[in-house]
């Protein structure tokens, strides 16, 4: 049974095609386009509003330099937030569950900001390596451990986006089988876990937007340390 519960993050297959790319373009059908009108419809003015707020709070620590990432990091968070939010629909596949997907966005995203920190300013990401004032016996060990912290970046980032989505997949289907087996014994105790079941799929709604968010500001911030 355990075993089935985790059958869910496995790629599904049609005519032995993995259906993975179907559901990465999938997103793309829901955007609305945009129109020549002057004035948009509720749903365009409703996204550009959202756009616009969000890519204001992201690039506010960023300087000059960090707005040409503007477009790359919002589409990022849509991109992000649509995977996640479609994932918790039935009968659908969750590709961000994946921890390759996620590493896939997180290393590539994540060398492009130190390449540039190390093409522009060497010496200060060079100066990240080794807080000012350290003791010289504390050198090569502190230079040692931020390097480490600095390649796990990208490893945390993938991880920390997979183990909630991973999580609180498990805990719906948990869930959701143990009122389906408790209805026919105890329809008092199905119909509580039912409500359990009800408020973690809300707040599963409230994680999916917010590991997309938190996904896209530790790349702003990492960005803003090589800028």
């Amino acid at each position: 049974l355990s075993v089935s519960f985790f059958d869910q993050f496995m790629s599904t297959t049609y005519l032995g095609i993995p259906l993975i790319a179907l559901a990465l373009t999938f997103p793309i059908i829901l955007y609305p386009t945009t129109t020549t009108r002057w004035l948009n419809n509720r749903l365009l003015t409703l996204q550009n509003t959202f756009i616009n707020s969000f890519i204001h709070q992201l690039l506010l620590p960023l300087n000059v330099s960090g707005h040409k990432w503007a477009t790359l990091l919002a589409s990022l968070m849509l991109f992000l937030i649509s995977l996640n939010m479609l994932g918790l629909l039935p009968y659908t596949f969750t590709p961000t569950a994946q921890l390759s997907l996620n590493l896939g966005f997180a290393v590539p995203l994540w060398l492009a900001t130190v390449i540039i920190g190390m093409r522009n300013q060497p010496n200060h990401a060079l100066g990240h390596l080794l807080p000012e004032g350290t003791p010289n016996l504390l050198i090569p060990m502190l230079i040692i451990i931020e390097t480490i912290s600095l390649f796990i970046r990208p490893l945390a980032l993938g991880v920390r986006l997979t183990a909630n989505l991973t999580a609180g997949h498990l805990l719906i289907q948990l869930i959701s089988t143990a009122a389906f087996v408790l209805l026919p014994l105890m329809p008092a105790v199905a119909i509580l876990t039912t409500t359990v079941l009800i408020l973690l799929t809300l707040l599963e709604i409230a994680v999916a937007m917010i590991q997309a968010y938190v996904f896209v500001l530790l790349l702003t911030l990492y960005l803003q340390e090589n800028i």
